[in-house]
């Protein structure tokens, strides 16, 4: 295990030496940022969807609850940056997008694989670093999922929809951080009398120590507060909120363009941003930095902690499982415009109505990848 400390170790403090040589000095606060979420994902395991089944099946609410918690902390740090709207020298944008049966497809398919998984977007990245084979395939088939919706996402979004809503452009920040806020708290409160049992414990314990902190498992209150934080901070740098799907519908069009795939071809990726990005090393992407940032951040904590070890299950109807779930949160995250980091917690703190039309379709998806998951185990 020192060994693989070691490993660790020397890949972090190399990828950082080779942004800061090449003056990429965002992308290197970046990589960093997403070190630090990695580690704090792996330490807390805050799964979204665990929360999700936790919640629909046996009641245990406290997932959800370190969810709205992080959501309403998160939407406090953003609010004054947000409607001042630059930050430094450059622009600062919220998660916007329009309302739509692209998004609310989207979001539903993300739903069922979510569940298939057992994991989602970060998710998938945090448990892969821990040596999960499954979910290495899980991640793989997630960036041929984005990839394919990449190319379909065109006639989707011919389908009908309406303009963005966005509570802080209708009311003015004055009036949307309460509205939401206090959305956000009678949510807490409603949860919190729903929920039945124990489950993890939300803050820290009396009976916690050092070695706890350094070995053990973090309570959820102080991952989600941890995770808005770092949000905030590439919403400073990078001058939008966290995202991960859209590096994984880059990585995926990178791979077919090696396997002879014209992205001219493509209405999607003949635009211009998207049409750069491809031609442009992949370590010059944001969105892939702060990813590999929290892969790596993600594999660093499991050597520390003597928790990384390589599992893996040869099994037919566990492989399909993943690479079928993989597929349907990779498409349904190009669909909605982002899965539950970019679309959910990016676009909820941003006070963008399509967060919330997100988790209203996403659950839905779950109950029914629950099922699913039922029946063929």
């Amino acid at each position: 295990m020192k060994s693989l400390r070691a490993v660790a170790t020397g890949i972090v403090l190399a990828l950082i030496v080779y942004l800061a040589i090449n003056e990429q000095y965002t992308d290197t606060v970046l990589f960093m940022i997403g070190i630090g979420i990695g580690i704090t994902l792996f330490k807390g395991m805050f799964g979204f969807a665990s929360a999700y089944r936790k919640a629909l099946e046996n009641r245990d609410m406290n997932g959800v609850l370190a969810q709205i918690a992080m959501l309403a902390f998160a939407t406090l740090l953003f609010a004054p940056i947000l409607a001042l709207g630059f930050v430094y020298d450059h622009e600062v944008i919220g998660a916007v997008a329009p309302l739509g049966v692209a998004l609310a497809f989207g979001a539903f398919l993300f739903g069922i694989g979510m569940q298939l998984s057992g994991t989602c977007a970060s998710g998938s990245l945090f448990v892969a670093a821990g040596g999960n084979v499954r979910t290495i395939l899980v991640l793989v088939c997630f960036c041929l999922g984005a990839f394919l919706g990449s190319l379909h996402l065109s006639t989707w979004q011919a389908l009908p929809s309406t303009e963005a809503f966005v509570l802080a452009d209708e009311f003015g920040w004055e009036k949307a951080l309460p509205i939401q806020l206090s959305i956000l708290a009678v949510m807490f409160f409603v949860f919190s009398l729903i929920h039945k049992g124990a489950g993890r414990p939300l803050w820290w314990s009396k009976k916690m120590s050092f070695n706890d902190f350094i070995y053990g498992r973090w309570p959820l209150m102080l991952t989600a507060g941890l995770l808005a934080i770092f949000s905030w901070l590439i919403l400073l740098v990078a001058g939008h909120p966290w995202s991960i799907t859209w590096a994984f519908s880059l990585w995926g069009a990178k791979a077919a363009t090696l396997l002879g795939w014209d992205p001219k071809d493509s209405v999607f990726w003949s635009g211009e941003f998207q049409l750069n990005a491809l031609q442009q090393p992949l370590l010059t992407d944001d969105t892939s930095i702060t990813n590999i940032g929290i892969f790596c951040g993600a594999f660093l904590a499991a050597c520390i902690a003597n928790n990384f070890k390589f599992t893996y299950q040869v099994s037919l109807k566990t492989n399909l499982t993943a690479i079928m779930s993989g597929i349907l949160m990779g498409y349904g995250a190009r669909l909605a415009s982002g899965c539950n980091i970019g679309a959910f917690f990016g676009g909820i703190s941003s006070t963008s109505m399509h967060g919330w039309l997100w988790i209203a379709l996403a659950i839905p998806g779950c109950w029914i990848g629950i099922k699913i998951n039922k029946m063929i185990n």
